[in-house]
């Protein structure tokens, strides 16, 4: 059959560049494709925190409306910003290979986060670790784009940006990165790094293992079924500190180190576990984690961020 897919995506130039790259993959593989740009309520809302407008498919909500009336057949995501819930209408289908995984701090001057400087990000978790980590360092809410983001430091909102390294890096703004952060200490996001592909579960199925079989990457995937698993389980989204990485090791086992952060960064509560099987591993850490004291600081931050 021929294979034409229409692919929904956000319109800021990175969720475009992820969109892009999809089409690409797609295209060397015999289909045709078209891109439809969608404006998500994430998007339109800049004047409040991700917190206060809801975690749940804050970036996700309109794409998904146009997957169940066949408007578009995929939708390209960050996989970080793709809840870890989707519902039993959509299925993740594919990830693409990871990028590398870390925060970045990113300026135009010449600085490192054990400076006193003002840094600007939107992320409760990268908050919390700035808190936590670097308790000297001032903090200013920085939501919009990356461009956007860049162009109010330039104007003297903050000295620095906290990004993840994929999104400068495939922006090409690789001269402002002045420090690239451990990822076993300010661990990233769940997903970070890498791009989610959902479809509804009504796709034409020759078009869904079409897509599947092109653009997924298995080792990506068997590391982000773990850290969503997690994810999952702890009920986490956008507007939660907490955190997961999972790694491959040579003997095709799988590495978690995952946990949660109170929003002052007094509590860090981590747990590093392996196993064999993706959901099985993340939904162990996950219960662990709320068993020692995470189920605490959840309803905490719960608390804190409804304020």
């Amino acid at each position: 059959m021929d294979m034409h897919i229409k692919i929904g995506t956000r319109g800021s130039k990175l969720a475009l560049w992820q969109a892009y790259h999809v089409e690409e993959l797609l295209k060397e593989a015999g289909a045709t494709t078209e891109i439809v740009v969608i404006h998500t309520k994430g998007d339109k809302i800049l004047d409040r925190s991700l917190s206060k407008i809801g975690s749940k498919g804050v970036f996700t909500e309109e794409l998904e409306e146009q997957l169940l009336d066949g408007s578009v057949d995929i939708a390209v995501h960050s996989a970080k910003d793709l809840q870890s819930d989707i519902g039993e209408k959509f299925e993740v289908i594919a990830f693409l290979e990871r990028e590398k995984i870390n925060d970045v701090l990113a300026s135009k001057k010449k600085v490192n986060l054990t400076d006193d400087i003002v840094v600007g990000t939107s992320s409760t978790r990268r908050i919390a670790m700035l808190r936590a980590f670097y308790p000297q360092v001032k903090i200013v809410d920085m939501r919009g784009n990356l461009q956007t983001r860049i162009a109010k430091m330039e104007s003297g909102v903050c000295d620095a940006l906290l990004l993840a390294y994929a999104g400068v890096h495939r922006m090409e703004y690789h001269d402002i990165i002045q420090e690239v952060l451990d990822e076993k200490t300010f661990t990233p996001a769940v997903g970070q790094g890498s791009v989610a592909i959902e479809t509804a579960i009504n796709i034409d199925s020759e078009k869904r293992d079409f897509v599947r079989n092109t653009c997924n990457h298995a080792e990506t995937e068997r590391r982000l079924l773990t850290e969503r698993a997690f994810l999952k389980t702890v009920n986490g989204g956008c507007s939660i500190p907490v955190f997961g990485t999972a790694s491959l090791n040579s003997e095709n086992e799988i590495s978690l180190n995952a946990g949660i952060i109170s929003l002052d960064g007094q509590k860090v509560l981590r747990i590093k576990e392996q196993g064999i099987d993706p959901q099985s591993l993340g939904k162990t850490v996950g219960e662990k984690l709320l068993a020692s004291g995470g189920k605490e600081i959840l309803a905490e931050i719960r608390i804190e961020i409804s304020k």
